[in-house]
C-alpha cells in the first residue's frame, strides 16, 4: 500500500511540474484568422461544375512550435438541405497545389504561420446546368478539420467559413430563384 501511495505521489509531482513548466514555457496557439479570409474566387469553370478557393492565415499566436499533421475541408451541404449539387472539398497549402488529396504537414514557429487553401468543387446533379443548380442553391458552411500537435497532446480542432447562395450566385452570374 505504500508503494501504490508513493507512485501516486510521484505522478502527481511530476503533472505539477509539467503543468508549470507548460505555463513558464508556453504552448503553441493555432489560429485560423477566418475574418481575413479572401473572398472566393474562380479556380475552374465548365458546364457542369464550379471550383471555387479561398485562402485563410493559420497562424501561431503561441509561445512554441506547431504543426498541422493533416486537414481536411468538409462541406455541409447533404442532399436533404439541396440535392442538386454535388460538393467536394480539398486542403492545400498555398502555392504547394496537390493532385491526390494529401495535405503535407506544415511546421509553424512560434508568432509565424502559413496560408491555407479552401477549395470547394460543386457539380451541378439530376440534369442540370450550372446556372441552372445555382439558381435554387443554399447557404451552406464549410468545416477545415485540422489535426494539429505542438507540447500539447494531438488533437482535432475545427474552423467554420461559409459561401452563400447569394455569393455564389454572384460569381457565377445568375439571379437566385425563390420558391
Amino acid at each position: 500500500m505504500v508503494i501504490i501511495e508513493g507512485l501516486l505521489i510521484a505522478v502527481a509531482v511530476v503533472l505539477a511540474g509539467l503543468g508549470i513548466f507548460l505555463k513558464v514555457r508556453g504552448q503553441e496557439k493555432v489560429v485560423p484568422r477566418i475574418d481575413k479570409r479572401t473572398p472566393f474566387k474562380v479556380e475552374h469553370r465548365d458546364e457542369k461544375s464550379i471550383t471555387l478557393s479561398t485562402t485563410i492565415e493559420f497562424f501561431n499566436e503561441g509561445k512554441q512550435s506547431a504543426m498541422i499533421v493533416d486537414a481536411i475541408v468538409k462541406p455541409q451541404l447533404p442532399f436533404e438541405q439541396y440535392d442538386g449539387m454535388d460538393v467536394r472539398g480539398k486542403a492545400e497549402v498555398e502555392g504547394i497545389p496537390r493532385e491526390d488529396d494529401y495535405f503535407e504537414a506544415r511546421v509553424m514557429e512560434h508568432q509565424q504561420g502559413f496560408n491555407f487553401v479552401a477549395k470547394v468543387t460543386l457539380t451541378a446533379r439530376k440534369g442540370m446546368t450550372l446556372e441552372e443548380a445555382v439558381a435554387h442553391m443554399v447557404d451552406f458552411p464549410i468545416e477545415i478539420i485540422y489535426r494539429e500537435v505542438g507540447r500539447t497532446p494531438m488533437h482535432f480542432s475545427i474552423a467554420r467559413i461559409f459561401l452563400t447562395a447569394e455569393e455564389l450566385a454572384k460569381i457565377v452570374g445568375v439571379k437566385l430563384l425563390t420558391e
